[in-house]
């Protein structure tokens, strides 16, 4: 049913290029969902890459300053608006939102929610899988296409996204070489990965030890000039994947340039005659057709879902956080120092 009560909502906002302490709690009244909205009771939201770089104001597309930060969120129904089905209510979805997800409570587009299960799978685990579970999937198998037999190299392996490559690429008998720091080498060997040292000054020389005839695939969250050496690892018909500039995120300086030097670097690549491809992996791609966009969406996320109801895929959760303490789960998350998704929840 549709209600015209106001709700009292909780919200972590950013102010400006602040230290994560900085970060502002704030209360006010959001509205009754509007026509085709839902109100959505956060369950789970997380901290992701993109936060790290918003904070900086590095983020590709950075929002202006002040809002409230949230690439994702899993919630639960509590209000429908007008022209949308009121047996939503009371049922558990899944969202990507960019931002706006720090919070208590969002009102967002009943179109923009994908289904999850409601009851054999708690939030933060499926909160671990709504952007990590969808981009390495769709990275696997709607980018690289790597073919069971093939041998791909993970960068980050111990990371939201990477341990998450690492299964899906297991379970589909594909060979992974893993770079982690030396700490979470058991960890990657535990996924199913082959660790190397990503602080050795020689690691892309341990990675052709490992594989001399090159790779059928690397995926490279880093950027810089490192890339290079991605590249330099494929063998003939290998794919690079480039989803990121982690290298470069402490710098001064446009937020886009590293991304469209990137870009000129892989259109330069690919342009060669050596069988090889480089993309870049963007997670809005298409979304100006939101439909189709969405439509994808929902069926990778149901894929990666079933994989973890089946004990393929073991979501890491590195740590629960409320959600008035989340200045310590970002200030975690950009320690480098966790292995999996750091996962906000409501205040009990």
């Amino acid at each position: 049913m549709s209600t015209s009560v106001t709700t009292l909502v909780t919200e972590i906002v950013l102010p400006g290029r602040v230290e994560p302490s900085g970060l502002e709690t704030r209360t006010r009244d959001l509205p009754a969902p509007g026509a085709g909205q839902v109100l959505l009771r956060m369950d789970a939201t997380g901290v992701c890459f993109a936060e790290q770089q918003m904070r900086l104001g590095k983020y590709y597309n950075q929002p202006p300053f002040p809002f409230v930060p949230g690439y994702d969120v899993v919630g639960t129904v509590t209000a429908t608006g007008p022209d949308v089905d009121a047996g939503m209510t009371g049922r558990r979805f899944a969202a990507v939102t960019k931002v706006g997800a720090w919070a208590s409570h969002l009102l967002i587009d009943a179109a923009d929610l994908m289904p999850v299960p409601d009851d054999d799978m708690d939030a933060a685990t499926v909160e671990t899988v709504v952007v990590n579970g969808i981009t390495a999937w769709q990275m696997l198998h709607r980018t690289a296409k790597v073919r069971s037999g093939g041998t791909i190299v993970v960068l980050g392996a111990n990371g939201g996204v990477g341990s998450i490559l690492v299964q899906l690429a297991r379970h589909a008998g594909i060979t992974v070489i893993g770079t982690a720091s030396a700490r979470h080498h058991d960890s990657v060997r535990e996924l199913g990965a082959t660790p190397v040292d990503y602080r050795d000054p020689d690691m892309y020389d341990r990675i052709r030890e490992i594989a001399p005839d090159g790779v059928d695939a690397v995926f490279d969250h880093v950027g810089g000039p490192a890339v290079a050496e991605s590249w330099r690892l494929l063998r003939r018909g290998g794919t690079l994947v480039s989803y990121g500039t982690a290298a470069t995120k402490n710098e001064e300086g446009s937020s886009q340039l590293p991304v469209l030097k990137l870009f000129g670097q892989l259109a330069a690549w690919n342009s060669l005659p050596n069988g090889k491809s480089a993309h870049f992996y963007n997670f809005w791609a298409g979304s100006r057709c939101r439909t189709q966009w969405q439509r994808r969406l929902t069926e990778d996320l149901t894929q990666v879902l079933r994989l973890v109801a089946d004990g393929v895929l073991t979501p890491r959760i590195a740590a629960e956080i409320p959600l008035s303490d989340t200045a310590s789960a970002l200030e975690l998350a950009e320690s480098r120092t966790v292995l999996g998704k750091i996962v906000i929840i409501p205040d009990a």
